[in-house]
C-alpha cells in the first residue's frame, strides 16, 4: 500500500497543497490564488478566485493541442441500428453551433435549461452547449412521468427546455413529447420555448409559438465562444430522489468539478488520453454526467454513448461485442447490468466470442455488488473487477482501488479504500467513531472535496438538514456500514428509506405519496426488498378504506398503474398486497425494517415497541401470494 498511502497522506497533511497541484491539469482564465474559502462554513468553496470555462476544457483544448481528429464520442445504438463517430474538431463545431442557437433564442450566464432526452449524441451537444455559455443544465431521465418533470421545470425555473420526439426500447418507442407537454401543462413556471429534436422513426408535430425544431434552431446562427464564469458558478443542476418525495436539486460547481473528474481518471481509472472509456450508464444520472459526459472529455479520451440495454439488444453479448469493436480500455457499469447478462448466458459463451484483451478493468457502482456476480465476471474475464462507492452527492468516487496510483488487494464486497479529498469515518448514532468491524452511519469529515456538492439548488437549509444536521463537522451520507482493520470499507444498506432499483435511487416516500392518493387506499407503506437481478424492488402494503366494493385484485392493479404513471415505468413497482392493518409502534411510527424482513424471509423479532403484533401474521400470509 506504499504510493496509495503516501499520496493519501500527503493529502491529509497538505489538503490545500494537494488541491492546489491538481488545479494545475486544467487549464483556467484565471488561475485561482486562493484554493479554499472556508469563512462561511458550512458552505466551502473551492478555488474562489478562479474562472474557468468547462467546455472549453473539455472539448477546445483537445483541438488547440493538435489532437481534434482524435474520436471524443463513439455513438453506438443497436435500437436503431446506428453507429457514429464524432472528433473533437466536429464536437468542437456542433456545440459551438448549438451553443449559438441557444444564445440566439436568449439563454444567458446562469439560466437553466432543462435537457429532456435520450441516449443521442445531440443530447451530449446540449449539455456541453450549455456549459459553454455559463447557462447550467438540468438534465431530466427521459424514463420520468410528465408530473416528476413538472416538480423540476417549477425548482429550477428553465429558459429552454430541449427535447426529443422520442426514445427507443428494444420492442417499443417512448413518445417524449405527450410527456412533456403534458408537463409544461402542471408546471406553473412558464418556459420560453422547447427544441424537439425529430428522431428517425417518429415525427411529432410541433406546436406553434412553443416549439422549435433542432434542425430550424441552428440555421443561420453564429458559432459561440466559450463564457467564463467563476469557478463557483453552478456548471448544472442534478435532482435526487428526497425522502420526503420532494426531489433534491444537487448542485455541481465549474470549478472544483473539471478539477476532481480529471485526476479521477488517471487516479483511479488509470486511463490515458486517447484511451477509449465506456461507462453504460444514462446521462440522466450522475454516472452519466460525470463519466459518459465531463470526465473522459476533460481528460481527452474517447467516450462511448450506448443506446440499448445489456441484454435483448439483440443478446447478451452486446457489452462483450461494443468493447471489442470500439477497443475500451476500462467499463464502468451497475451490478444490475451484469446480473441481466450472466442470467442470460451464465456460462459466457457469448464472452469466447469476442476479443477483449484491450479491456483492462471492469469497474463497478450505483448499488452493492454481490459477490457471486463479482466471482463469475473475475473467473470469465480474467481482469480486476472494481467495486467502488460514491453517490450524486459527491459527484465522484469515495471509495475505490486506485489503479492509476497503485493496485491494492481486492476484498469482494468492499469498494476498497477511500480517496484523497475523502476522510471517512463510521460513528454511532450519537456521533463517537465505532470500533472497526461494527456498523454505523458513514459518514464524511468536512470539507467535502472539489467536485462535491457546495449545496442544493435554492435550499441552503434543506442542504444542512439532509446532510449535515445529525453529527456535527460531518457530511451523512444516508449509508450504513463499517471499516475493518485494514481500513477497507464496506457498505452494508440505506439508513432512510431511499431505495436502489438497478442503480437508480428511488424514494418510497414519493411511492407512498402516490399510493395514499387512490381514493381506496386509506394508509401504506413501501419498502425496497431484495431482487436478485435489480438488487431492490419496492413491495406496496395498502390498507383499504371502509365501504370500498373494488376486489384487491382491481384495487393492487390500479395503485400500480398509478405509481407506474406519477413516478415512471423506472420504479419497478409490480408487487402490492391488500392487508388490514400496518405494524406501527405505539407512537404511530410504521415498523418498515420488519416488513423488509419478512418478505427477504430473513430472521426477524417482534419489535419491542410495537402496538399491533398480530398484524405480522397477516403480513406474512398476504406476502406469500406475491412470491415473498
Amino acid at each position: 500500500m506504499g504510493n496509495y498511502k503516501k499520496i493519501y497522506d500527503n493529502w491529509q497533511k497538505y489538503p490545500k497543497t494537494f488541491w492546489k497541484e491538481q488545479s494545475e491539469n486544467i487549464d483556467w482564465e484565471k488561475n485561482p490564488g486562493k484554493i479554499l474559502d472556508d469563512d462561511n462554513k458550512p458552505f466551502y468553496k473551492w478555488y474562489p478566485d478562479g474562472s474557468l470555462n468547462t467546455c472549453f476544457n473539455a472539448v477546445d483544448r483537445h483541438v488547440i493541442s493538435g489532437r481534434g481528429e482524435q474520436n471524443a464520442i463513439l455513438y453506438d445504438s443497436p435500437v436503431t441500428n446506428t453507429k457514429k463517430k464524432i472528433t473533437y474538431s466536429e464536437l468542437k463545431y456542433q456545440v459551438s453551433i448549438f451553443a449559438g442557437a441557444l444564445k440566439k433564442l436568449g439563454v444567458l450566464k446562469g439560466d437553466r435549461v432543462i435537457i429532456y432526452m435520450p441516449m443521442i449524441p445531440e443530447a451530449l451537444v446540449a449539455m456541453l452547449a450549455c456549459s459553454r455559455l455559463g447557462a447550467i443544465h438540468s438534465v431530466v431521465f427521459g424514463g420520468f412521468a410528465s408530473n416528476e418533470l413538472a416538480v423540476r421545470i417549477d425548482d429550477c425555473k428553465p429558459k429552454i427546455i430541449v427535447s426529443a420526439s422520442c426514445g427507443h426500447e428494444p420492442n417499443r418507442i417512448v413518445e417524449y413529447k405527450p410527456l412533456l407537454d403534458n408537463a409544461i401543462k402542471i408546471a406553473s413556471h412558464q418556459v420560453e420555448r422547447c427544441i424537439i429534436y425529430q428522431r428517425e422513426g417518429l415525427n411529432v408535430e410541433l406546436i406553434s409559438g412553443q416549439d422549435i425544431d433542432w434542425n430550424e434552431v441552428v440555421k443561420d446562427v453564429s458559432l459561440a465562444d466559450p463564457v467564463e464564469v467563476q469557478a463557483n458558478d453552478p456548471l448544472y443542476i442534478l435532482y435526487t430522489s428526497g425522502t420526503t418525495g420532494k426531489p433534491k436539486g444537487v448542485v455541481r460547481d465549474n470549478g472544483g468539478h473539471a478539477v476532481s473528474l480529471k485526476w479521477s481518471m488517471k487516479n483511479i481509472y488509470n486511463v490515458e488520453p486517447g484511451d477509449v472509456y465506456w461507462a453504460a450508464s444514462d446521462i440522466g444520472w450522475v454516472v452519466g454526467h460525470s463519466y459518459i459526459v465531463y470526465a473522459p472529455l476533460l481528460h481527452g479520451c474517447t467516450t462511448i454513448l450506448f443506446e440499448g440495454k445489456p441484454v435483448g439488444t439483440p443478446d447478451s453479448g452486446t457489452f462483450w461485442r461494443i468493447i471489442s469493436e470500439y477497443k475500451v480500455k476500462v467499463l464502468f457499469t451497475a451490478p444490475t447490468a451484469l446480473r441481466a447478462v450472466k442470467r442470460d448466458d451464465p456460462n459466457g459463451k457469448f464472452i469466447k466470442k469476442f476479443d477483449l484483451t484491450s479491456l483492462q478493468s471492469l469497474f463497478l457502482a450505483g448499488e452493492r455488488a454481490d459477490p457471486d456476480t463479482v466471482l463469475w465476471l473475475e473467473r470469465k474475464l480474467n481482469i480486476p473487477i472494481i467495486d467502488h462507492w460514491w453517490q450524486t452527492e459527491t459527484g465522484w468516487p469515495v471509495a475505490a482501488n486506485p489503479l492509476g496510483i497503485e493496485s491494492l488487494p481486492i476484498k469482494i464486497g468492499s469498494p476498497t479504500l477511500a480517496m484523497p479529498g475523502y476522510d471517512v469515518r463510521v460513528l454511532s448514532e450519537d456521533g463517537n467513531e465505532v470500533p472497526k468491524g461494527t456498523l454505523g452511519a458513514i459518514s464524511i469529515k468536512l470539507p467535502l472535496p472539489p467536485g462535491s456538492l457546495p449545496s442544493l439548488w435554492n435550499a441552503d437549509e434543506r442542504f444542512i438538514e439532509s446532510y449535515l444536521s445529525t453529527f456535527e463537522g460531518f457530511y451523512e451520507t444516508g449509508d450504513a456500514g463499517y471499516q475493518d482493520e485494514d481500513g477497507y470499507l464496506y457498505i452494508m444498506s440505506r439508513t432512510d428509506d431511499v431505495i436502489n432499483v438497478a442503480g437508480h435511487r428511488l424514494s418510497t416516500g414519493a411511492m407512498e405519496e402516490t399510493l395514499s392518493n387512490h381514493v381506496d387506499v386509506a394508509e401504506c407503506a413501501v419498502v425496497g426488498v431484495s431482487d436478485d437481478l435489480k438488487g431492490q424492488v419496492p413491495l406496496g402494503l395498502i390498507c383499504l378504506n371502509k365501504g370500498c366494493n373494488k376486489t384487491h385484485e382491481d384495487v393492487c392493479k390500479e395503485v400500480v398503474d398509478l405509481v407506474r404513471n406519477e413516478i415512471g415505468p423506472v420504479a419497478a413497482f409490480k408487487s402490492v398486497a391488500v392487508v388490514s392493518a400496518l405494524p406501527k409502534t405505539r407512537s404511530g411510527k410504521i415498523l418498515r425494517a420488519t416488513i423488509r424482513k419478512i418478505a427477504d424471509k430473513v430472521e426477524w423479532e417482534m419489535p419491542a415497541t410495537v402496538d399491533n403484533p398480530q398484524v405480522f401474521k397477516e403480513i406474512e400470509e398476504a406476502l406469500k401470494p406475491l412470491g415473498y
